[in-house]
């Protein structure tokens, strides 16, 4: 159907409903003249009589009352669709589908989920944890959250965190057998656990900055895995070391479950940011998980 026969029909309904060409005309926005001339196109292309016209009345004919009652439930469903497709704009509602990192559905999205949802309890969350780089547009996500220097240039980018910093940790038990390193060449002597990117086999590189400038480390691997969680656990069960996020064994450093070696070494770098394409238009789901989880002027993650 064009849009020329579309606007046909749907003036028919106005005039069927209102028995008025005058006061459909008015409904529509057009003059009574146009309105007429548009009616009687439709009855031409369809060749039947739709309207009983006099110069005081308008009723629809037998065939016209049949197609009145079909097409007025039909047009009253689009309207509704596209009343809700406005209401998404501006009530958020429905699925936002995001690919994040786990630390960083640990650091940033669980500590806040109860709070979200409470504040937009129509909006779904479909968060799909992975560690490797995607290409969100091509996978079919409407976000996705990643370290700011890992960015591409065409998309956009809200920074979730402030800068991060990587930290060395190591079980109370561990260093009861092994005196803690005190450069990060010392690290060839210890145990390690590392982390493997799934995409690519490349491990992750335990990377220092010193009096001299950047320095990678090779360590002594007893355990090499994708999954954060595992390199938390085998840190705090004294296996090994471990190379994570300050933020993700804070708590642990704090109980003294932990103990951070090579602090100085460790140097902050670009934090969190949710990235998506750049569009006319940002759809309300998805609005409304920046604008909860973006970072806020007190440095922190969190509404706002």
């Amino acid at each position: 159907m064009t849009g020329a026969e579309f606007a046909e029909l749907n003036a028919f309904v106005a005039v069927a409903q209102e028995r008025s060409f005058r006061r459909a005309a008015r409904q529509l926005g057009v003059s009574p003249s146009a309105l007429s001339r548009t009616i009687r196109s439709l009855e031409e292309r369809l060749a039947v009589r739709l309207l009983n016209r006099t110069t005081r009345s308008v009723a629809p004919t037998e065939a016209g009352q049949t197609l009145f009652e079909r097409l007025r439930q039909g047009i009253g469903a689009i309207e509704g669709a596209v009343r809700d497709s406005a209401s998404h704009q501006t009530r958020p509602k429905g699925v936002v589908r995001i690919n994040l990192p786990q630390i960083t559905a640990h650091l940033v999205v669980l500590p806040e989920l109860k709070a979200f949802t409470r504040a937009y309890p129509d909006v779904e969350l479909d968060l799909v944890v992975d560690d490797n780089m995607v290409d969100v547009v091509a996978k079919g996500f409407d976000a996705g959250v990643r370290v700011g220097a890992a960015l591409h240039q065409d998309m956009v980018a809200v920074r979730l965190t402030p800068d991060l910093r990587m930290a060395v940790v190591g079980a109370p038990a561990y260093f009861a057998q092994r005196p803690p390193p005190d450069t990060p060449r010392d690290l060839r002597d210890h145990r390690c656990v590392t982390y493997r990117w799934d995409d690519t086999g490349a491990l992750y590189r335990w990377n220092f900055v010193g009096p001299d400038g950047p320095l990678d480390v090779e360590v002594r691997n007893v355990l090499t895995v994708n999954d954060s969680d595992i390199l938390l656990a085998s840190a705090l069960q004294g296996a090994a070391l471990a190379f994570l996020p300050e933020s993700f064994v804070a708590s642990f450093l704090e109980s003294g479950q932990l103990i951070r070696v090579l602090d100085e070494w460790c140097k902050p770098f670009s934090g969190l940011y949710i990235y998506y394409p750049e569009r006319a238009y940002t759809p309300a789901p998805l609005r409304a998980f920046i604008d909860f989880f973006r970072l806020d002027g007190s440095g922190a993650a969190g509404p706002g």
